[in-house]
């Protein structure tokens, strides 16, 4: 989460892009993202050098002939010399790099530098200086956009908020990507859940801080490992950056609608490993343009991911999604069956309900984590309330203790150790043969058992006797007021 200094600078940076002409938010956030890029930029270039110097290589730096392009080199340079430059030579060096058949080639080349005045560029670069030394164990770049968020409400972007980075964290671990598997997010946004499932896979492959990873398995996955697709073309280019920004020299992420017909030439049936999603939960699709792979009949995009998923996972490959709680109980066919099938064409694992708050500032809806592998059918579901996820659940969401979180993944790898069907607990068992005769019901509080505790009051002798001592006491002070007077 960003400080309240930094909270307060980027309100401000706000007010100055309106200011110069830049109203809408996501040209904001893109341009930002921009600047973001250049500065991260070197500093991975340094890190990526220390560790190839560290383990005996040789390291060509990306910046090899155009070391006037570092951020270091440019953001000190004066107002009337710092626009043009940026402009000129550094944001072509940054729209140019890599090989020109690239996606990020391909998407960059329409992208345009349009911050309009020295003065913004010069506030821009100093608040990005001010995050890189406050954030630095953050994603700086989804911290930005995450706040910026709060101005989408503006721009008619329904449904599209940044899933929180502990949320992303727990889900790649209960997932667990290994080296060699296929990772896909079908509505990736800035990429945040492939940034962390490649960081997790780097981090399974280290010893005492040296990878371990062979230079062609290395390859492979950093160019055939990460997938990622977006509807819309801003996004596209910022994961596209974020992906680079953590070492992935070519990404593959494109901009698509996957639930359309389109979607099934690059999303094939069984391709993909391991799932990472938080796909929109408003949206709707027109019937014409839907893929005809689909067997539920539904205009409602959260249902319609939940079985592309289901289609496109690979023989016991492992999905974590986030899903509104409406997806668990809805009363429609489309809702009923779409359940139906998770529990029947693939093992529901887990359903982890999440509170309310965790999506604030920026939304108020109540989600759910399904956690489902394909291959097998379901014989019992894993429930947990999650009640504490680290944060306030109020728009301020400061970090609190207690966060049922590390819970969470330790008891999902032991739950059928310890097989638990207490439901006064926070997690428990159903099996499904329950669950079918409640029409296929996914929501914990349709089997989750409250205890209640009686209230222990006191005699009714007891609280007369204290009135009436009360009664003396106030009728004595009277007495003595009386005298005073």
């Amino acid at each position: 989460m960003l400080h309240q200094e930094l909270k307060s600078k980027i309100r401000k940076l706000w007010d100055r892009f309106w200011s110069n002409g830049i109203a809408n938010p996501i040209q904001a956030i893109e341009q930002m993202s921009y600047l973001i890029f250049m500065k991260k930029l070197e500093d991975e270039d340094e890190k990526r050098k220390r560790e190839t110097e560290f383990a005996g290589g040789q390291y060509e730096s990306v910046f090899k002939g155009q070391e006037k392009c570092k951020w270091s080199e440019w953001s000190g340079k004066s107002a009337s010399e710092i626009l043009d430059f940026v402009r000129d030579h550094v944001f072509p060096f940054m729209r140019n790099m890599g090989d020109k058949n690239s996606l990020y080639s391909r998407y960059m080349e329409n992208a345009n530098f349009t911050i309009p005045t020295s003065s913004l560029l010069i506030e821009a670069v100093g608040i990005i200086n001010d995050m890189h030394i406050k954030e630095q164990n953050h994603d700086t770049q989804g911290d930005m956009y995450e706040y910026l968020l709060s101005e989408l409400q503006s721009s008619g972007k329904n449904g599209q908020f940044r899933t929180p980075r502990h949320i992303i964290n727990m889900m790649v671990k209960l997932v667990d990507p290994q080296l060699g598997e296929v990772v896909l997010d079908p509505a990736c946004g800035t990429a945040g859940f492939l940034v962390e499932a490649y960081n997790h896979v780097l981090e399974k492959n280290r010893i005492d801080g040296i990878s371990t990873i062979k230079a062609n398995k290395k390859r492979i996955l950093d160019e055939e490992s990460i997938y990622g697709f977006d509807i819309d073309d801003t996004m596209t280019r910022i994961a596209l950056m974020n992906l680079m920004m953590h070492g992935i020299k070519r990404p593959n992420i494109e901009r698509m609608n996957t639930l359309s017909r389109r979607g099934e030439e690059k999303l094939r049936d069984n391709a993909f490993d391991v799932i990472l999603a938080n796909p929109p939960f408003k949206g709707s699709i027109n019937p014409a343009e839907v893929s005809d792979r689909f067997e539920i009949k539904s205009k409602k995009t959260e249902l319609l991911f939940l079985e592309l998923m289901h289609h496109v996972l690979s023989p016991h490959g492992r999905c974590a999604v986030i899903v509104p709680d409406g997806v668990l109980f809805g009363n429609s066919n489309a809702h009923k069956k779409v359940r139906e099938k998770l529990l029947k064409d693939a093992n529901l694992e887990a359903i982890i309900s999440m509170p309310s708050g965790v999506f604030k500032p920026y939304a108020g809806v109540s989600t759910a984590i399904l956690i489902f592998k394909k291959g097998e059918s379901t014989k019992k579901v894993w429930f947990y309330d999650m009640q504490n996820d680290g944060f306030s659940l109020d728009d301020k969401r400061n970090e609190i203790e207690g966060s049922n979180i590390p819970e969470i993944i330790e008891k999902f790898k032991i739950r059928y150790e310890e097989d638990s069907e207490d439901r006064k607990s926070k997690y428990f068992f159903i099996p499904i043969e329950e669950i079918e005769k409640n029409e296929w019901d996914l929501s914990i509080n349709k089997y989750k058992e409250i205890e209640y505790e009686e209230p222990d009051y006191r005699a009714s002798k007891v609280i007369l006797k204290e009135v009436k001592d009360n009664l003396k006491s106030i009728s004595k002070e009277m007495e003595d007021l009386e005298k005073l007077i």
